[in-house]
């Protein structure tokens, strides 16, 4: 089994993950056509479920990128049933608490490093037969960090035996500090959390991803120490591209 996004890490290099909002193998295939080194189906606020990201994944499977998901929620079954259909790593949202991130890990691990029920029905056709005694050291486990809660709790979330990093949402973290919900922050009180959910994993030796908007400040994060960075996902890529075609179109 080859996991991409692992091997750039073990470069002591960053990765850049695309992302996808749009329930369609077309657009799916399309991204994966690029040269990211993880891509990421959003099964949460993304237009997304089971049964459209399972064709998602299949017409990716060309790509060496690293296909992960974002799942709903703090669910066993929803988990389970994304890396039995072949995904390599979870983003779990909302994990407040260090009993939180456990469950999360014990959900992605096989025994005796965790809870996760046996049958990866699609996952060994593509990652070949030796996917059970592998999985656990390769599948990625990111919990997410977008709370002023999980923000508390940081350095005891961090501690988790068997997590891989974490992934701050920085919209919802801003929103539960008082302040905007925006991507590509600014502002002092979010930057200062981002700092410290940054540091917090590298001290105790995990991977920090984040959500970021725009090339530029995706790389500006980079620059900080950033491991993972997303810019922004094809819906918005593909809204973007047809407004300046529009707006270059009209102008006179």
């Amino acid at each position: 089994m080859r996991n991409r996004l692992r091997d750039v890490w073990t470069n002591r290099s960053a990765g850049i993950n695309g992302w996808l909002a749009i329930p369609s193998p077309v657009t799916a295939e399309i991204v994966s056509q690029h040269e990211f080194d993880s891509i990421t189906v959003d099964l949460q606020h993304g237009l997304v479920d089971y049964t459209s990201a399972l064709p998602m994944l299949q017409a990716m499977g060309h790509s060496q990128a690293t296909l992960m998901a974002r799942v709903p929620w703090l669910e066993p079954g929803i988990i389970m049933k994304m890396l039995d259909a072949g995904a390599l790593g979870i983003i779990c949202p909302m994990i407040n608490t260090p009993e939180q991130a456990a469950q999360f890990v014990g959900y992605c691990r096989y025994a005796p490093l965790g809870e996760r029920s046996f049958g990866p029905t699609r996952a060994i056709s593509v990652h070949g037969s030796d996917y059970a005694s592998v999985a656990n050291e390769q599948v990625i486990a990111l919990a997410m960090v977008e709370t002023r809660t999980a923000l508390a709790n940081v350095d005891a979330i961090v501690a988790t035996p068997n997590l891989t990093g974490v992934y701050i949402g920085p919209s919802d973290l801003a929103l539960s500090l008082g302040c905007v919900p925006k991507l590509d922050h600014d502002d002092p009180i979010v930057m200062e959390a981002i700092h410290t959910v940054l540091n917090s994993a590298h001290r105790a030796g995990l991977k920090a991803g984040i959500h970021c908007l725009t090339p530029a400040y995706a790389k500006a994060m980079i620059e900080l120490g950033f491991d993972l960075v997303t810019t922004g996902s094809e819906l918005r890529a593909l809204s973007a591209s047809l407004s300046h075609l529009l707006s270059t179109m009209r102008t006179p």
